[in-house]
Protein backbone atom coordinates (compact mmCIF):
# COMPACT_ATOMS: atom_id res chain seq x y z
CA UNK A 1 0.00 0.00 0.00
CA UNK A 2 1.51 3.32 -1.10
CA UNK A 3 1.85 5.96 1.64
CA UNK A 4 2.42 9.58 0.59
CA UNK A 5 3.30 12.54 2.80
CA UNK A 6 2.75 16.30 2.83
CA UNK A 7 3.72 18.28 5.92
CA UNK A 8 2.58 16.26 8.93
CA UNK A 9 -0.11 14.42 6.95
CA UNK A 10 0.13 11.01 5.30
CA UNK A 11 -2.21 9.57 2.70
CA UNK A 12 -3.00 6.05 1.60
CA UNK A 13 -5.94 4.30 -0.03
CA UNK A 14 -7.80 1.15 0.88
CA UNK A 15 -9.68 0.52 -2.32
CA UNK A 16 -12.11 3.40 -2.80
CA UNK A 17 -11.58 4.75 0.75
CA UNK A 18 -8.83 7.29 1.47
CA UNK A 19 -7.04 7.41 4.82
CA UNK A 20 -5.62 10.79 5.84
CA UNK A 21 -3.48 10.56 8.97
CA UNK A 22 -1.81 13.12 11.22
CA UNK A 23 1.71 11.76 11.72
CA UNK A 24 3.93 13.87 14.00
CA UNK A 25 5.04 11.72 16.96
CA UNK A 26 4.46 11.53 19.78
CA UNK A 27 1.32 13.61 20.25
CA UNK A 28 0.69 14.61 16.62
CA UNK A 29 1.17 18.27 17.45
CA UNK A 30 0.47 20.75 14.66
CA UNK A 31 3.61 22.84 14.00
CA UNK A 32 1.87 25.43 11.81
CA UNK A 33 -1.72 26.20 10.78
CA UNK A 34 -0.92 25.27 7.17
CA UNK A 35 -0.06 21.70 8.11
CA UNK A 36 -0.08 20.31 4.55
CA UNK A 37 0.24 21.56 0.97
CA UNK A 38 -3.12 22.65 -0.46
CA UNK A 39 -2.47 21.29 -3.95
CA UNK A 40 -1.22 17.96 -2.59
CA UNK A 41 -4.30 17.52 -0.40
CA UNK A 42 -6.51 18.42 -3.35
CA UNK A 43 -4.67 15.84 -5.46
CA UNK A 44 -5.26 13.17 -2.81
CA UNK A 45 -8.96 13.77 -2.22
CA UNK A 46 -9.84 14.65 -5.80
CA UNK A 47 -9.95 11.32 -7.73
CA UNK A 48 -13.37 10.60 -9.21
CA UNK A 49 -13.46 7.02 -7.91
CA UNK A 50 -12.92 7.99 -4.27
CA UNK A 51 -15.99 7.15 -2.15
CA UNK A 52 -15.04 8.31 1.35
CA UNK A 53 -12.25 9.56 3.59
CA UNK A 54 -11.22 8.57 7.10
CA UNK A 55 -9.12 11.13 9.01
CA UNK A 56 -7.13 9.77 11.94
CA UNK A 57 -3.97 10.23 13.97
CA UNK A 58 -1.10 7.75 13.91
CA UNK A 59 -0.14 6.44 17.34
CA UNK A 60 -1.93 7.01 20.65
CA UNK A 61 -3.48 10.41 19.88
CA UNK A 62 -5.52 12.09 17.18
CA UNK A 63 -3.74 15.40 17.86
CA UNK A 64 -2.84 17.31 21.01
CA UNK A 65 -3.15 20.58 19.09
CA UNK A 66 -0.68 23.30 18.20
CA UNK A 67 3.02 23.19 18.99
CA UNK A 68 2.97 26.14 21.39
CA UNK A 69 6.69 26.90 21.15
CA UNK A 70 6.46 27.18 17.36
CA UNK A 71 3.28 29.24 17.67
CA UNK A 72 5.04 31.76 19.94
CA UNK A 73 7.80 32.14 17.36
CA UNK A 74 5.28 32.51 14.52
CA UNK A 75 3.39 35.20 16.48
CA UNK A 76 6.40 37.52 16.12
CA UNK A 77 5.34 37.93 12.48
CA UNK A 78 1.59 38.75 12.62
CA UNK A 79 1.19 39.06 8.85
CA UNK A 80 2.92 35.75 8.24
CA UNK A 81 0.85 34.07 10.94
CA UNK A 82 -2.38 35.44 9.47
CA UNK A 83 -1.44 34.10 6.03
CA UNK A 84 -0.62 30.71 7.54
CA UNK A 85 -4.00 30.63 9.32
CA UNK A 86 -5.83 31.44 6.09
CA UNK A 87 -3.98 28.63 4.28
CA UNK A 88 -4.87 26.26 7.10
CA UNK A 89 -8.52 27.25 6.90
CA UNK A 90 -8.53 26.53 3.17
CA UNK A 91 -7.19 23.05 3.91
CA UNK A 92 -10.07 22.36 6.29
CA UNK A 93 -12.52 23.86 3.80
CA UNK A 94 -11.39 21.18 1.33
CA UNK A 95 -12.39 18.51 3.85
CA UNK A 96 -15.65 20.13 4.86
CA UNK A 97 -16.74 20.72 1.26
CA UNK A 98 -16.17 17.15 0.10
CA UNK A 99 -19.09 15.59 -1.77
CA UNK A 100 -18.23 12.21 -0.27
CA UNK A 101 -18.53 11.26 3.42
CA UNK A 102 -15.66 11.89 5.83
CA UNK A 103 -15.16 10.31 9.25
CA UNK A 104 -12.75 11.43 11.97
CA UNK A 105 -11.49 8.34 13.84
CA UNK A 106 -10.37 9.73 17.19
CA UNK A 107 -8.29 8.16 19.93
CA UNK A 108 -6.57 9.87 22.84
CA UNK A 109 -6.17 13.64 22.79
CA UNK A 110 -8.17 15.73 20.32
CA UNK A 111 -7.31 19.27 21.35
CA UNK A 112 -7.24 22.71 19.75
CA UNK A 113 -6.23 22.53 16.11
CA UNK A 114 -6.67 18.77 16.16
CA UNK A 115 -10.30 19.20 17.19
CA UNK A 116 -10.72 21.79 14.43
CA UNK A 117 -9.57 19.16 11.92
CA UNK A 118 -12.06 16.66 13.38
CA UNK A 119 -14.87 19.23 13.18
CA UNK A 120 -14.27 19.62 9.44
CA UNK A 121 -15.33 15.98 9.03
CA UNK A 122 -18.95 14.88 8.71
CA UNK A 123 -18.87 12.20 11.43
CA UNK A 124 -16.73 11.69 14.55
CA UNK A 125 -16.05 8.19 15.90
CA UNK A 126 -14.10 8.15 19.15
CA UNK A 127 -12.69 5.64 21.60
CA UNK A 128 -13.66 5.45 25.26
CA UNK A 129 -10.26 7.03 26.01
CA UNK A 130 -10.77 10.08 23.77
CA UNK A 131 -10.47 13.55 25.29
CA UNK A 132 -11.68 16.78 23.70
CA UNK A 133 -10.75 20.38 24.52
CA UNK A 134 -10.20 23.87 23.20
CA UNK A 135 -7.49 25.04 25.64
CA UNK A 136 -6.58 28.20 23.72
CA UNK A 137 -8.15 30.60 26.24
CA UNK A 138 -5.69 29.30 28.84
CA UNK A 139 -2.97 30.78 26.63
CA UNK A 140 -4.82 34.04 25.97
CA UNK A 141 -5.91 33.20 22.42
CA UNK A 142 -8.87 31.50 20.70
CA UNK A 143 -9.18 28.75 18.08
CA UNK A 144 -7.78 29.96 14.77
CA UNK A 145 -8.80 27.33 12.19
CA UNK A 146 -12.54 28.13 12.11
CA UNK A 147 -13.27 26.36 15.39
CA UNK A 148 -15.41 29.31 16.49
CA UNK A 149 -17.48 28.78 13.33
CA UNK A 150 -17.80 25.00 13.18
CA UNK A 151 -18.25 24.15 16.87
CA UNK A 152 -21.35 26.36 17.43
CA UNK A 153 -22.95 24.83 14.34
CA UNK A 154 -22.39 21.44 15.91
CA UNK A 155 -23.26 21.93 19.60
CA UNK A 156 -24.78 25.41 19.79
CA UNK A 157 -23.35 28.78 20.94
CA UNK A 158 -23.84 28.29 24.69
CA UNK A 159 -21.98 25.01 25.01
CA UNK A 160 -19.35 26.32 22.60
CA UNK A 161 -18.69 29.32 24.85
CA UNK A 162 -18.30 26.93 27.79
CA UNK A 163 -15.67 24.99 25.87
CA UNK A 164 -13.86 28.05 24.54
CA UNK A 165 -13.82 30.12 27.75
CA UNK A 166 -13.77 27.29 30.27
CA UNK A 167 -10.94 25.45 28.58
CA UNK A 168 -12.23 22.24 30.16
CA UNK A 169 -11.43 18.77 28.88
CA UNK A 170 -14.41 16.59 27.93
CA UNK A 171 -14.36 12.82 28.02
CA UNK A 172 -15.96 10.71 25.32
CA UNK A 173 -19.26 10.30 27.16
CA UNK A 174 -19.69 14.05 27.66
CA UNK A 175 -18.70 14.72 24.04
CA UNK A 176 -21.33 12.23 22.94
CA UNK A 177 -23.97 13.76 25.23
CA UNK A 178 -23.58 17.25 23.75
CA UNK A 179 -23.37 16.08 20.14
CA UNK A 180 -19.65 16.63 19.59
CA UNK A 181 -19.04 12.91 19.07
CA UNK A 182 -21.31 10.59 17.06
CA UNK A 183 -20.10 7.13 18.11
CA UNK A 184 -18.10 5.70 21.04
CA UNK A 185 -16.31 2.38 20.60
CA UNK A 186 -13.47 0.49 22.36
CA UNK A 187 -10.13 2.21 21.57
CA UNK A 188 -8.81 -0.80 19.68
CA UNK A 189 -11.83 -0.86 17.39
CA UNK A 190 -11.91 2.80 16.31
CA UNK A 191 -10.40 2.44 12.86
CA UNK A 192 -12.16 -0.82 11.96
CA UNK A 193 -15.51 0.57 13.14
CA UNK A 194 -14.96 3.74 11.10
CA UNK A 195 -14.08 1.70 8.02
CA UNK A 196 -17.13 -0.55 8.44
CA UNK A 197 -19.37 2.49 8.91
CA UNK A 198 -17.94 4.11 5.80
CA UNK A 199 -18.38 0.98 3.71
CA UNK A 200 -21.96 0.60 4.95
CA UNK A 201 -22.70 4.11 3.70
CA UNK A 202 -20.97 3.98 0.32
CA UNK A 203 -20.12 0.47 -0.91
CA UNK A 204 -23.55 -0.61 -2.16
CA UNK A 205 -24.64 2.83 -3.35
CA UNK A 206 -24.07 4.43 -6.76
CA UNK A 207 -21.45 7.14 -6.36
CA UNK A 208 -23.86 9.66 -7.90
CA UNK A 209 -26.34 8.92 -5.10
CA UNK A 210 -23.67 9.24 -2.39
CA UNK A 211 -22.54 12.61 -3.70
CA UNK A 212 -26.10 13.84 -4.19
CA UNK A 213 -27.08 13.08 -0.60
CA UNK A 214 -23.92 14.67 0.79
CA UNK A 215 -24.54 17.73 -1.39
CA UNK A 216 -28.14 18.05 -0.19
CA UNK A 217 -27.15 17.81 3.48
CA UNK A 218 -24.36 20.33 2.98
CA UNK A 219 -26.82 22.72 1.31
CA UNK A 220 -29.14 22.42 4.29
CA UNK A 221 -26.35 23.66 6.55
CA UNK A 222 -25.18 26.59 4.45
CA UNK A 223 -28.18 27.97 2.57
CA UNK A 224 -31.53 29.52 3.44
CA UNK A 225 -34.10 26.74 4.05
CA UNK A 226 -36.09 27.73 0.96
CA UNK A 227 -33.00 27.44 -1.23
CA UNK A 228 -32.01 24.14 0.41
CA UNK A 229 -35.48 22.70 -0.25
CA UNK A 230 -35.36 23.79 -3.89
CA UNK A 231 -31.99 22.06 -4.21
CA UNK A 232 -33.45 18.93 -2.61
CA UNK A 233 -36.25 18.93 -5.19
CA UNK A 234 -33.80 19.39 -8.05
CA UNK A 235 -31.58 16.54 -6.83
CA UNK A 236 -34.58 14.27 -6.21
CA UNK A 237 -35.88 14.75 -9.73
CA UNK A 238 -32.42 14.19 -11.20
CA UNK A 239 -32.04 10.91 -9.31
CA UNK A 240 -35.61 9.84 -10.09
CA UNK A 241 -34.85 9.97 -13.81
CA UNK A 242 -32.32 7.19 -13.27
CA UNK A 243 -34.96 4.84 -11.80
CA UNK A 244 -37.79 5.67 -14.20
CA UNK A 245 -39.00 2.90 -16.59
CA UNK A 246 -37.09 2.59 -19.80
CA UNK A 247 -33.84 4.06 -18.52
Amino acid sequence: MIVERSGIMTWRRDGSIGILAIDNPTQNRIPAPDFAEHDRLLEWIGPADLRGIIVTGNGKHFSAGADIDKLRVAARDPEGLAASLERGKRLLDLLENLEIPSIAAIRGACFGGGLEIALACHIRVCGHNALFAFPEANLGILPGLAGTVRLPRRIGPGRSLEMFLGGDTLDAERAMAIGLADHIVPPGDIFDYSMQLMKKMVDERPLKLVKSIVRAVKKSMTAHPDEAMREETRIFCDLARDISPGR
